[in-house]
């Protein structure tokens, strides 16, 4: 009887440290400051809406060595998160949950107002949603006549070639939605978003084009987890 009240006391006392470490965390995040908590703290408190109880540190911090940064962790398949010892759907889950909210965030900086007059809210969305990706993606945004956004028109995944975008469809599509302007973006999975030639050429394609047949070729921006290029800013159009 002494032994299992000793033993109740002990798994008294350890789930009081974790209540206790929870509060101290949740503490820390609400009267602090954004660098508040450490990437793999921020992490622990996510999984907590996965796991009720027990020590969440382990699991954050086996996330951020399989998968690099916390951002790549928020931006990471389900899937792939799930294999990692711990994580379950439902931690899966409040983690994807996090990288919706801040794309939808990003995108809402965007909402009725003129993009050429907001290019860092512009820059900022299309890294949250682009940056990490492991795959290219090329991206139309189509723009009316006072430079809002009608359409994120996704175009497709692979290289960026006259194989995967035709000029022609392109202003095909901006016509059909009413657009009078457009910007073009693509990833670079390596990380450097140095333009190519095939971007270069594919571009200029394009903003010929478009000039036939009124529809003008504000930029194309290329994103990579370095930072972001703007073809029009180095006079590549």
């Amino acid at each position: 009887m002494a032994q299992d009240k000793e033993k109740i006391g002990e798994d008294s006392r350890a789930g009081h440290s974790g209540t206790g470490h929870r509060a101290r965390l949740r503490e820390r995040l609400l009267g602090g400051g954004p660098e508040a908590l450490a990437d793999y703290e921020v992490l622990e408190y996510l999984l907590f809406a996965g796991m009720r109880q027990g020590d969440t540190k382990p699991v954050a911090k086996a996330l951020l060595a399989r998968f690099g940064s916390l951002a790549n962790v928020l931006n990471a398949d389900p899937a792939a998160l799930q294999q990692v010892t711990g994580v379950g759907q439902t931690s899966a889950a409040a983690l994807k949950s996090v990288s919706i909210a801040a794309r939808r965030m990003a995108r809402s900086e965007l909402s009725d107002k003129p993009v050429l007059g907001s290019w860092q809210a512009l820059i900022d969305y299309l890294a949250i949603d682009m940056a990490h990706l492991t795959i290219e993606r090329v991206r139309i945004l189509y723009l009316d006549t006072r430079n809002r956004l009608i359409d994120d028109h996704h175009l497709g995944d692979g290289s960026i070639d006259e194989a995967a975008i035709h000029p022609r469809e392109v202003i095909r599509k901006a016509m059909d939605v009413g657009a009078s302007a457009l910007i073009l973006v693509h990833n670079h999975p390596s990380g450097n978003p140095e333009p190519s030639q095939a971007d270069i050429q594919i571009t200029r394609r394009i903003a010929e084009a478009g000039r036939l047949l009124g529809v003008t070729v504000h930029d194309h921006v290329i994103i990579g987890s370095e930072g972001h290029i703007s073809l029009r800013s180095k006079g590549l159009i």
